[in-house]
């Protein structure tokens, strides 16, 4: 890294932390009470133009790199924010990437800048309940008509689906091969139209101010123009996005876990039990140091893969193993700030168990830890695949 890029990593910084630190962790608590999507923080980042970081300024954006990007939404966690705020943001981050790389310049012109100015709200359509993490079986069915397609099936844990105006869809346009398993899907930016399109928030356990839902679509029209890329390659497209997501997501289980950290330490600090503070304790202070020491090895690893995302080079295992670090430090230090916590950890005006409900997410998804290292044991030490 040059000189001139860490300023501008440490300018993104400073500001991204300055903006989401005036959403305090009251503001999220009501957020996660009343089920509230955070449009005031969205519009906060929409205004300072941080949508879209990662949009070149020809499209409306600012035109930063992943580097940035991955600092930015770290500092989002960080805040208190967690993955109410991160998830807010991050979808204007890495779904636009495969539109960006192979849409056509017409729906780069007409889309790219409404979302960089958040007039827009996109979906990202992939997930379904009967292919789990083998995308390959996904049966959402695209079928050729004249002048489009027409798209049946059904989707699930699509986030922003109760608000968004676009969908990222994936269906299949073509029977799976055994031999190319991958082949035959195709991406569609589409309307979310809710006429053909009947949406269902799911209840769970985190991340309450951010809808999940399952998606039922029922004879979708789409236009050829909405086919982002070329028919059939559509799987292949969503690399361009997944790289970029796994290292944004190590960077926000990383600043989840400092902010658990950052309460954790204070309250140590504060609460004094046998005349002492807790904090003097080493079976208090030893797993919070632990803790430290492994958010900031898993940040190096995020970075790692930003870098070289940003340099066109090959990144794959190491946005792997930044998810897979990030997720594991960040919810390490959430559990221990629950311990530290005691029995206050369960109120949640200490705010530690709505982090704790948060990061736990990220072991599952949007990649689980298992399949990190089904991908490391294969691709990196050319072990037999397991699946």
């Amino acid at each position: 890294m040059t000189s001139h890029e860490e300023s501008t990593v440490e300018v993104v910084r400073k500001a991204t932390r300055e903006l989401a630190q005036k959403f305090d962790y009251e503001y999220w608590l009501e957020k996660d009470r009343k089920h509230e999507y955070p449009w005031e923080f969205v519009k906060a980042f929409a205004d300072g133009g941080w949508l879209g970081a990662m949009i070149p300024e020809e499209y409306g954006g600012i035109g930063l790199g992943l580097t940035e990007s991955a600092v930015m939404m770290s500092e989002i966690a960080a805040s208190g924010a967690g993955m109410s705020g991160g998830s807010a943001v991050h979808f204007y981050v890495f779904p636009p990437a495969p539109i960006l790389k192979h849409g056509s310049e017409e729906m780069k012109r007409e889309w790219l800048p409404k979302l960089a100015k958040g007039e827009i709200l996109m979906a990202f359509g992939v997930t379904e309940p009967t292919a789990g993490v083998d995308t390959s079986r996904i049966t959402t069915r695209a079928e050729k008509i004249n002048g489009g397609w027409l798209v049946n099936g059904q989707k699930v844990w699509i986030t922003n689906a109760q608000n968004a105006h676009k969908i990222l869809l994936l269906a299949r346009t073509s029977p799976r091969r055994e031999d190319k398993p991958l082949h035959g899907m195709t991406l569609f930016f589409t309307d979310l139209n809710r006429e053909r399109i009947t949406v269902r928030e799911i209840e769970k356990l985190g991340r309450a101010s951010i809808d999940s839902n399952e998606l039922f679509i029922d004879n979708l029209e789409v236009s050829d123009d909405e086919v982002v890329g070329e028919v059939d390659k559509g799987f292949y497209y969503l690399i361009d996005g997944l790289n970029p997501e796994r290292a944004v997501v190590g960077m926000e289980g990383i600043g989840l876990g400092r902010a658990a950290l950052e309460l954790a330490t204070k309250y140590a600090g504060d609460r004094v039990v046998f005349d002492r503070p807790i904090g003097k304790n080493q079976a208090v202070a030893h797993p919070l140091a632990d803790s430290w020491i492994r958010l900031e090895a898993a940040e190096l690893m995020a970075m790692k893969a930003a870098e070289l995302f940003d340099a066109d080079q090959p990144c794959g295992p190491e946005s792997a193993a930044a998810k897979f670090l990030g997720a594991e430090a960040g919810f390490e230090a959430c559990d221990r700030a629950l311990s530290t916590h005691g029995g206050y950890a369960y109120a949640k005006e200490y705010h530690v168990e709505r982090l704790w409900r948060e990061v736990r997410l990220l072991r599952n998804a949007p990649f689980s830890q298992e399949m990190v290292l089904n991908y490391v044991s294969s691709k990196v030490l050319g072990l037999p695949r397991a699946y």
